[in-house]
């Protein structure tokens, strides 16, 4: 899968992530959504580089679980990082 692809499964990795972490973010739907996108880049990055998983294609459930997770977490990094500055 490419770039691209990566991308728009970034997107909708990034609104799942959201619905499995409800809750108010400071940067709201499209921050989130890029969010998404960077998470499912470096999930799929980390998972290939680091822990030589293969990613699969678009329609893999691996490739969905690897996007799901990395947005997941930058979604709470950013949550923590962007709380505590909107808290002074």
């Amino acid at each position: 899968m490419g770039f691209i692809g990566w991308i728009v499964l970034g997107l909708l990795a990034g609104i799942i992530a959201k619905v499995l972490m409800p809750g108010r973010d400071p940067g709201g739907c499209i921050i989130t959504m890029l969010i998404g996108v960077a998470g499912a880049l470096l999930g799929g990055f980390l998972s290939s580089r680091l822990l030589n998983i293969d990613r699969g294609g678009f329609f893999d459930l691996r490739t969905w679980i690897i996007a799901i997770v990395g947005s997941i977490i930058l979604l709470l990094i950013y949550r923590l990082i962007a709380g505590r500055r909107t808290r002074r």
